[in-house]
């Protein structure tokens, strides 16, 4: 399974995710995730579709990319993996 987590530089709510993210992968639960982090300026496509509303997390499954909703900046570690095992 893979996560992939549209960011951009300097920006305190990827940040934020990004390290929840990591924490959420050194469980025995999560350890076959794979996650990659996308900086959207490096692509102008990325940085049309996603300027306004980063962080953006999607879940590429059978090679389908769904986006995960966004949870809140305040959501625990424990809130986040529940909203992922719903999506993975």
């Amino acid at each position: 399974m893979k996560l992939i987590l549209y960011s951009k530089p300097g920006c305190h709510l990827c940040e934020g995710l990004l390290s929840k993210l990591e924490t959420i992968k050194q469980a025995p639960d999560f350890a076959s995730l794979d996650l990659e982090v996308r900086d959207i300026t490096t692509r102008e496509d990325w940085f049309a579709a996603y300027e306004y509303e980063v962080p953006v997390l999607c879940v590429l499954k059978d090679d389908n990319l769904q986006t995960i909703p966004r949870p809140s900046p305040r959501a625990s570690v424990t809130q986040l993996e529940k909203t992922l095992r719903k999506y993975i």
